[in-house]
């Protein structure tokens, strides 16, 4: 679970952590949508040139209103709202042209759910009664709370099963790689891969819900539901929120108000293979479930010394401070180092990591619960929580970025003995549209 960070470090091989635990993971959630249907485009009166104009926020966060058009896509760089819905879709067309067409449809579907407005223009009159509504209604007047729509293309756009089916294969990204299995991995095929990605977060958790409902209702017939997740951020906004474990997630992510960093770590350039995702970025998701039971019995001490970081306050073991500078060098009185040479903080450390970093944007879940049989000692039955992290990470080039990172945090970190990633994904996400155009549309055009 990649988190940070940091400063300096020392070069050391860090040894295997002598304590492990074992996490159980749980069921997936399949749904399908409805109509491909009737152009959108028409029902686009509002300039699409403002839509690209961000607005200030108000102090009402329903009223909230993030653009839609622009160089980059919504939802990477943006302050985190407090609700997102992510989701998965397997294509089942085998027509480039079919292809083409939904992303059209999303991209005016999108425009106007981001300024407030429904995926389609609601129709009226006796010719409406005969037909099935344009859109759910389930969000009229709630406010465009912020809400960003994102979008991503799966390995399995590019090929399928050996196949080329829409002629894009030799135009699929190198960074754009299969990710290896990770140690300890326990991967459910129902909440892993997919051809298309759509991220929606907002205000409000209905109207980031009902973003993906509406676009994948608009897919029926071209792309399918694999996987859906929802998920919550808890935090004043502005401030670095905290985990399921009561850990702040995020604090020494790169700065995304200095364009150099975004720049160097998260924005995509003009490679020579994908010139088409100049100013888009790779995204990692990651289901990451959490034995809360085990972790909430645990020493609040050993707490701190799986995460390298005092829990209140957010301050590096040693310091006082969230923000203060990680010193991986400090030792105690007895020539220890005072951060754990298997902590999360020192493993994820951008010292420790030949200088990476990525951009975290993670969200924590809570499916309920499920009944666990153990059928070894000490052979325990019990009704367990299915919660942990929604973690996705927006990075230039991930063969340098997160498949390092997590190679070295699965094998040697503390925290694997609370944690089992359970659903994965990868995704070129494209740069942002421009008005009178569609997402994606560099990739098909070129």
């Amino acid at each position: 679970m990649p988190n940070e960070d940091e400063v300096t470090m020392t070069n050391d091989q860090p040894p295997r952590p002598s304590r492990r635990g074992f996490l159980k993971a749980g069921g997936a959630a399949v749904a399908t949508g409805a109509s491909l249907g009737a152009t959108l485009g028409a029902g686009l009166a509002t300039s699409q040139a403002a839509l690209a104009k961000p607005a200030p926020h108000p102090a009402d966060p329903a009223l909230a209103v993030e653009p839609f058009y622009g160089t980059h896509q919504g939802g990477i760089v943006t302050p985190q709202q407090g609700h997102t819905y992510v989701a998965a879709l397997d294509l089942s067309t085998d027509k480039r042209d079919d292809v083409i067409a939904l992303l059209r449809a999303w991209t005016d579907a999108a425009a106007r759910l981001t300024q407030g407005g429904t995926a389609a223009a609601l129709a009226t009159g006796d010719a409406a009664d005969n037909q099935p509504a344009p859109d759910a209604g389930d969000v009229l007047a709630l406010g465009p709370n912020g809400l960003t729509i994102t979008f991503g293309f799966g390995p399995g756009l590019f090929t399928h099963e050996g196949k080329d089916r829409y002629g894009l294969a030799a135009r699929r990204p190198a960074a754009l790689v299969d990710l290896p299995r990770f140690n300890g991995d326990q991967l459910i095929p129902e909440k892993t891969g997919g051809d298309l990605f759509i991220q929606a977060c907002a205000n409000d958790q209905q109207v980031a819900f009902h973003a993906v409902r509406q676009l994948t209702r608009l897919a029926y017939g071209v792309a399918a539901m694999r996987w859906g997740q929802s998920g919550f951020l808890s935090g004043p906004r502005g401030q670095t929120p905290r985990n399921l474990m009561g850990f702040k997630d995020g604090t020494n992510n790169p700065s995304t108000a200095k364009p150099q960093l975004m720049n160097q770590f998260v924005w995509a350039g003009a490679s020579a293979d994908a010139p088409w995702m100049e100013g888009g970025t790779y995204t990692v998701v990651r289901r990451i479930r959490i034995t809360l039971e085990h972790w909430d019995n645990t020493e609040l001490g050993f707490q701190e010394q799986v995460f390298g970081r005092h829990k209140y306050s957010g301050a590096p073991l040693g310091k006082r401070n969230e923000f203060d500078a990680v010193n991986l060098k400090e030792e105690d009185k007895d020539g220890n180092p005072v951060i754990p040479e298997n902590s999360h903080v020192r493993l994820s450390n951008q010292a420790s990591n030949n200088g990476a970093q990525i951009l975290r944007r993670s969200y924590s879940y809570n499916d309920g619960t499920n009944f666990y049989i153990e059928r070894w000692p000490p052979w325990r039955q019990e009704t367990e929580y299915d919660a942990g992290l929604i973690f996705i990470a927006h990075q230039s080039d991930p063969r340098t970025g997160f498949i390092p990172i997590n190679d070295r945090l699965a094998k040697f970190d503390m925290m694997n003995q609370f944690t089992t990633h359970v659903g994965s994904a990868i995704f070129a996400v494209p740069p942002g549209a421009k008005p009178g155009s569609y997402i994606g549309a560099g990739l098909f055009e070129t």
